[in-house]
C-alpha cells in the first residue's frame, strides 16, 4: 500500500511517497524479485496457487498477479511441492528459472532449471534429471543464481538435511554458459552451528559490494518466531565466510518469522530487502496463517549489513 505523505503546491515541499508493509498481503512465501526494464517481477513458492506464481510491479509497492510462470513439471518431477523460485536473465530474451520440486527417483526435493523468452514465462524444463540433487544429504533446495564481477555465473543452494536429521549447509558451484548445468566441484560455504540457527540454514542470497561478498541466509523453524535472517561475509567468493554473531532480521511485534529474503535495487540504486513474514495471531499453515511479502531498506558497508528493522508504519517508498 502506498500514499503521498505531502502535497506539493507552489514553492511547497516536494511530494513524499510512502508505503506500508505488507506490499503483497497474500500467501506468497519465499519471494524473489527480479528487475527487467521498468518492471519488477516477484516469484514465490506455490502456496498461493500454481507451481510458480509470479506478480509484477512498476514501483515495488503496487503488485498484480500475472499467473503461473512454470508451463509444466519436467518428466523427472512430481508436482505440488514447487518451492523458492528465482530467475536470472541470460540475455534480453532468455531467462532461466531455478526452482525446487520433487524428484520421483530419489523422492527428495531437488533443483531444476527452466527456460523462457520472457520473465513472465512460460518457463519450460526439458531436462531428463535434476540440475542439483544431493539425495544422500536429504536433497537440494533454495537455489539462488549469482553473477560475479567478472561475469561468471554461479548457483547457490542448501542441502535439505533437516528433512532427515542431517546438518544443513549452503553450497556454491559454477554454472555453464547457458545456465543449465553446474560445472566443476561444489564448495560448502557455511553450515548450521549457531544457537539461533537451530537445525536449519537455508535461503541463500549472495550480494557483492565494495570488495565484500555478503551471504544472507535464513535459519530457524519457518513456521514460528525463531525464523530469522542472518549473514556471513568474505573477501573471496568461495570463502572462508565469517558469520555475524546475531541474526539481522528478527521477529518484532506483529511481524513474526521474517525470512527467505532477496535483495533488489530500485530506480535510484537504493537496495531493498524483500522477505516474507507471518502476522501475529495467524502464524503457521495450520493456523490459517499466510506469509505475506514485505520490503525494507538494507545497506552494505565495510563488511556489515545495515538494517533498521522490520516495519509496519509508513516508510519512504522506493524510487520506481
Amino acid at each position: 500500500m502506498a500514499s503521498l505523505g505531502a502535497r506539493a503546491g507552489g514553492g511547497g515541499p516536494p511530494v513524499t511517497r510512502t508505503y506500508t508493509n505488507p506490499v503483497i498481503d497474500a500467501n506468497v512465501p519465499d519471494p524473489f524479485v527480479l528487475k527487467v526494464g521498468n518492471w519488477y517481477y516477484a516469484y514465490v513458492t506455490n502456496g498461493s496457487g500454481g507451481d510458480v506464481p509470479v506478480h509484477r510491479s512498476r514501483d515495488l509497492v503496487h503488485w498484480s498477479y500475472v499467473g503461473d510462470a512454470l508451463a509444466s513439471q519436467p518428466r523427472w518431477a512430481r508436482g505440488g511441492l514447487t518451492w523458492a523460485p528465482e530467475v536470472m536473465a541470460f540475455g534480453p530474451k532468455r531467462f532461466v528459472l531455478y526452482y525446487t520440486t520433487r524428484d520421483v527417483l530419489s523422492d527428495r526435493q531437488c533443483v531444476g532449471a527452466a527456460v523462457a523468452s520472457s520473465p513472465e514465462g512460460p518457463f519450460t524444463d526439458a531436462s531428463e534429471r535434476p540440475l542439483v540433487c544431493q539425495a544422500d544429504l536429504g536433497g537440494s533446495i533454495d537455489a539462488s543464481p549469482f553473477r560475479d564481477t567478472d561475469g561468471q555465473r554461479y548457483l547457490l543452494w542448501k542441502n535439505d538435511g533437516n528433512c532427515c536429521n542431517l546438518n544443513t549447509g549452503i553450497y556454491l558451484q559454477k554454472l555453464s554458459a547457458d545456465g543449465l548445468a553446474v560445472v566443476g566441484q561444489d564448495t560448502l560455504l557455511i553450515s548450521n552451528g549457531a544457537l539461533w540457527e537451530g537445525a536449519v540454514i537455508e535461503a541463500p542470497t549472495l550480494h557483492y559490494s565494495d570488495g565484500y561478498y555478503y551471504l544472507l541466509y535464513s535459519a530457524g523453524s519457518y513456521d514460528n518466531e525463531t525464523y530469522a535472517v542472518g549473514y556471513a561475509t568474505s573477501k573471496a567468493l568461495t570463502g572462508p565466510y565469517t558469520k555475524a554473531p546475531d541474526p539481522l532480521v528478527v521477529t518484532s511485534g506483529r511481524v513474526v518469522g521474517p525470512g527467505h529474503q532477496s535483495v533488489v535495487q530500485d530506480g535510484a540504486g537504493q537496495t531493498w530487502l524483500v522477505y516474507h513474514a507471518w502476522t501475529l495471531g495467524a502464524v503457521g499453515d495450520g493456523n490459517r496463517g499466510q506469509r505475506s511479502m514485505r520490503l525494507d531498506r538494507v545497506g552494505f558497508k565495510n563488511g556489515k549489513v545495515i538494517f533498521g528493522g522490520v516495519t509496519l508504519t509508513p516508510q519512504p517508498a522506493p524510487t520506481p
